[in-house]
Order: C-alpha cells, then structure tokens, then sequence
C-alpha cells in the first residue's frame, strides 16, 4: 500500500467525526431538522401502565368498577387494546365500554349502532352515538353502577370531530353520577401549535347534528390535546368533573404524529392518513354542501369534485389563489358511495407541500367561495353553516368577500383564544 493510501485510511475516521459533528450542529442551527427526528412518545395509558394502575385504586382496597371511553385507537405502545389492559389491571374491575361515533372498531358510518358485547373479554359494549342526543350521551343508569370513568380515545384536534364532544358529555354525566374521571392523554396528529379558523358560536347551532361538533367555543383547529381540551372544558364550562389527565411522556408541541414513534391507526373510516387529516379541518368544512370530498374513494379528503364542476376551470382559479402549502391538479373520479355514489365527479386533487404553513381552515374557505363564484347556479352553501359555525365568516362567503379578509379577522380572534387556552397547556 503506497504511503498516500494509508495517509488517506488514517484520515478517514476524521472525515467521519467532521461529519457527525456538521450533522449535530446542523441539527442545532435548524430546528425544523430537529422537529423531525423521531421521538418516542408514550401514552396515557403507557404510563398508567408503567405506574401499575395506581391512579385507579381506591383508598378502601375493593376493586374499582370502571367503565372505559375507547375504540380501536385505544391501543398501548405494544398493541394491546385498552380494553385488554384495564380488563387485567390490579385492583380494576373493567365493567362497561362506551363506543363513540363509528362504533367500537371504528368501521361503522352509520348513526345506528346497537349495543352488544366485546367479543375477546365479554363485557358489555354500549353506544354514545345516534341519531338523537340523548343516544349521543351515556345512560345516566349505567354510570350510577360505576366507581370511575377512563377515557381513551384518539383525537384529531378538530372542533368539529365528534369525539371531543363525547368527551364533554362525559366530563357531565360524572358529575351528575358522582363518580371520578380519567382522560389518558394523546398526542394532537396535527401539532398543539396550529391554531386555525373562526371560533365557534354556539348560539347558531339548534340541531343535535350541529351542537355535536359545536361542544363549546372553540377554533377550527384548537391545538390543543384531548387531555389538555378535557380541563378547558371542565373549567370554562364550570362542570368541576373530578378529572385526572395522565399525561403523555416525551412529546413536544411542534410535532406531528409521524415525528412520535407512534403506529398511526385510523380514527375514522375515512380519517386514513395522515395527509386526510391535515386536510380534514378544511375539506370537514364544505363536506356537508352539495359537494364530494372523495368519500368512497381510496383518498377521502384529499379530493373536491361533483359531476357539474370543470376539473380544469376549477384548479386553475384556485392556482390562481397562490393559496400558501398547497397545490391542485384536475382530477375525475367516481366514488362507490356517500356524495354523487356512481356518478362521475370533476374537481381537484389537493396535494399538501408544506404543512406548517398551510391554513387549513382558510383553506376550506377559499374552495367554499370559488364553488360559490364559479358555480353560483349549483353550488348550494347554506349547508356550510353548521361546521362553520361562525355567523361572520358564512356571511362574507355568501357576499362573495376574499376570503383572505375574513381570515385575517379570525387571527385577531384566534390570538385572544390562545391566551385562553394557556391556562390549559400541558405540555
């Protein structure tokens, strides 16, 4: 070996460490680097887990009768469901599972879901969701039979998604049965730093459909985490629940769920991804107007379309928006059921290129007032009103208002939410 050659081998190792050490300043310098790398995030119930269910027990030493909150998204860092776990804890006797909207596995779209039991462990399984809201709230008989209530389900972070509402109802019928209960925190799949979207007036809502995802004031995106929303509610809504959060372990603020080490398990049948979820605040919006948002597709909240729209027109007046974090293709397709089943829909396919910039809310928006203007004799908005849930922002739609006008309102609004919701962070 020439003398060059073994200079070169005993350089290498240094080049080696200068690379270690441009990547760890690098990594220093640039927190979105940083933001990205992989945590390991464990769960409420991870952490009961680790502390040997010692939060449940009760101070007379009987087992403590609980009945659980939960679906398929209540899974341990292992897999084990939830329901298994608490099902053997010391000193827990599991009792009655509640499954929210979708049912107990999370497959079902539909309001009628009968009660039953759990096939692994046999425990009676009863529904909190319907057509009605008292089918929408627990039986007030049932929970006199308990000592406690856990609740572990995964949110979205959304004011409209319907579990943060069950939650609420939760946090009540504990009060009225004089019983304690636990939210086993979860991270927010889409960050507990966005706060997006006009915050809510509860006064419009007069149909149970619109006062179920319209619990309490709340923006569009809160970004806050169903634990962390538990004790907002509690408090601003002068329940004074006997409320625990065990809290998460190892999560930041900024992180989105693939940064957590997490197994993404849809919370919904149609919440698959999560690219769906970072565009479900929007999209959420206008899926009750007479439009498609790609349910019964392969990519549902990822595609606007109906079967009078012009794929091209379409995307090019919303290029033309210069809307920051998203781009639009035309796009055809046809979905097997919900909006316009078996009928062939033009639209958009929206692709998401920067999530972090990316108002999502103002998103839902600008498709709601460019079906509006482009489409003035098909497109029916009234619809919009009750995810909307905001009086000014429909108005300045239905007036044809740039939609970035109305944003800008909603972040003075949603500064005076966030100095709120401080009292409330956890983490």
């Amino acid at each position: 070996m020439s003398d060059q050659a073994k200079i070169g081998r005993r350089q290498a190792p240094s080049l080696k460490c200068c690379a270690v050490v441009l990547v760890t300043s690098c990594l220093l310098l640039c927190p979105c680097l940083a933001a990205n790398r992989k945590l390991r995030v464990k769960t409420g119930i991870d952490v009961l887990e680790e502390t040997n269910f010692h939060v449940l027990e009760r101070s007379d030493g009987r087992l403590n009768r609980i009945g659980l909150v939960t679906n398929q998204t209540g899974v341990d860092a292992s897999g084990r469901r939830t329901i298994d776990v608490l099902a053997h804890a010391p000193g827990v006797e599991l009792a009655a599972i509640f499954s929210p909207e979708h049912g107990i596995t999370g497959n079902l779209d539909t309001a009628e879901i009968a009660a039953g039991r759990d096939e692994i462990t046999q425990i009676p399984v009863y529904s909190v969701y319907g057509p009605t809201e008292a089918q929408r709230r627990p039986d007030p008989a049932i929970m006199k039979t308990l000592d406690a209530v856990v609740y572990d389900l995964q949110d979205v972070g959304v004011r409209f998604y319907t579990y943060e509402t069950t939650l609420g109802y939760f946090l009540e019928a504990a009060v009225q049965a004089g019983i304690p209960i636990f939210i086993l925190d979860r991270p927010n799949p889409a960050t507990g730093t966005h706060v997006q979207g006009p915050i809510s007036d509860p006064h419009l809502c007069t149909t149970p459909g619109c006062r179920f995802g319209n619990y309490h004031p709340l923006p569009v995106r809160h970004g806050m985490t169903i634990g962390e929303l538990g004790k907002l509610f509690n408090t601003e809504r002068h329940i004074n629940a006997q409320m625990t959060v065990v809290p998460l372990q190892g999560w930041r603020r900024s992180a989105w769920f693939d940064a957590t080490g997490l197994a993404w398990i849809k919370p919904s049948p149609n919440l698959r991804t999560l690219s769906a979820v970072v565009l479900y605040p929007g999209l959420g919006l206008i899926e009750q107007t007479n439009i498609s948002v790609g349910r019964g597709t392969d990519t549902p909240f990822e595609l606007v379309g109906a079967p009078w729209i012009s794929a091209r027109q379409l995307a090019t007046y919303l290029a033309r928006r210069a809307i920051p974090g998203v781009r639009f293709a035309p796009v055809g397709f046809t979905p097997e059921t919900s909006v316009f089943a078996h009928q062939r829909c033009h639209g958009v396919r929206i692709s998401v290129i920067d999530r972090d910039v990316l108002d999502v809310p103002e998103l839902g928006l600008e498709l709601a007032s460019a079906l509006h203007k482009l489409y003035p004799g098909a497109y029916r908005l009234d619809k919009m009103i009750d995810l909307l849930a905001n009086r000014s922002a429909y108005d300045s739609l239905v007036a044809g208002q740039d939609p970035r006008r109305e944003a800008r309102r909603w972040r003075r609004e949603s500064n005076r939410f966030q100095e709120l919701r401080k009292k409330y962070l956890l983490y």
